[in-house]
C-alpha cells in the first residue's frame, strides 16, 4: 500500500476578506476531492484573506499511479485559474 500526501500553496490577489477566500477555497476543494477522489481540506493560513494552503491524500496499490494521480492533481489546481499556486509539496510513504 502506498500513501501519497501532498501540500499546495495558493496565493490569492483579489481576496479582501475571509468570506471570499472561503468560496474560492471551498471551490478548489470540491473541484480536487470530485476529479480525483481525494480527502482534501485547508490546512494552514485560515486567518490569512491573501494566502491558503490546501492538504490532500491519496492511497493506492501502485505508486506509480499514486505519483502519477498527484502530478495531475497538481496539474488541476494550477488550471483552474481560481488562484495563483506558488507552492506544492509530495510525499510518496510505502507501508
Amino acid at each position: 500500500m502506498v500513501v501519497g500526501v501532498g501540500l499546495i500553496t495558493f496565493r490569492l490577489h483579489e481576496c479582501h476578506s475571509l468570506k471570499e477566500k472561503r468560496g474560492i477555497v471551498k471551490t478548489i476543494i470540491a473541484r480536487l476531492r470530485n476529479n480525483f477522489n481525494a480527502s482534501v481540506a485547508e490546512v494552514a493560513d485560515n486567518d490569512v484573506h491573501q494566502r491558503a494552503v490546501v492538504g490532500f491524500a491519496l492511497v493506492g496499490n501502485d505508486q506509480g499511479l499514486i505519483n502519477s494521480k498527484i502530478d495531475k492533481l497538481f496539474n488541476l489546481a494550477e488550471e483552474l485559474g481560481l488562484a495563483e499556486v506558488i507552492d506544492t509539496e509530495m510525499e510518496l510513504i510505502p507501508i
